[in-house]
């Protein structure tokens, strides 16, 4: 695991613009993909439900990222009432990465190349600190979850599936 220059470029301008240069030297790069929330927990060495997957949704064909934490599902139904939207599925690779600017399993909560909605599932302020991925599929940062939600102009909701 390293942390210099761990970070992707366009990942790393982001940080700047948003005066959050300081994460640049917590990033962590690992020699294995952390692509699944379990990879990136078994990497990192913490609980699931602290990784925060950055996930894409197609709603009525308009990109939306919405922010899960590891340990949960999106229940695509409560997105599509949070955003009074007619249908919502999972969006392709190529509209993330057109929408982003990152390939999936990179993909981070905030620094995409267009600006979308950003929907947050509560559940992700149960932890102190989450790790996101920081822009390709082998590193990732860690945050206070509420500091994410802001850096990402996330609108905080319950859209995550309830086990029975």
């Amino acid at each position: 695991m390293t942390t210099a220059d761990a970070a992707h470029p366009r990942f790393a301008e982001a940080l700047r613009t948003l005066g959050l240069d300081e994460l640049n030297g917590r990033i962590r790069r690992f020699p294995d993909a952390t692509r699944t929330a379990a990879e990136a927990a078994a990497a990192v060495g913490c609980e699931l439900g602290q990784i925060c997957k950055s996930l894409i949704f197609a709603a009525d064909g308009v990109p939306v990222l919405v922010l899960m934490d590891g340990a949960s599902r999106v229940d695509v139904e409560l997105v599509r009432r949070e955003l009074g939207a007619e249908k919502v599925t999972r969006a392709k690779a190529e509209v993330v990465r057109e929408t982003t600017g990152y390939a999936i399993g990179g993909v981070p909560p905030f620094g995409h190349r267009t600006r979308t909605r950003v929907l947050a599932d509560r559940a992700l302020l149960d932890h102190d600190i989450v790790w996101a991925a920081a822009g390709d599929p082998h590193t990732v940062f860690p945050l206070a979850p509420k500091d994410l939600v802001a850096h990402a102009g996330a609108t905080l909701v319950d859209v995550r599936e309830r086990t029975a």
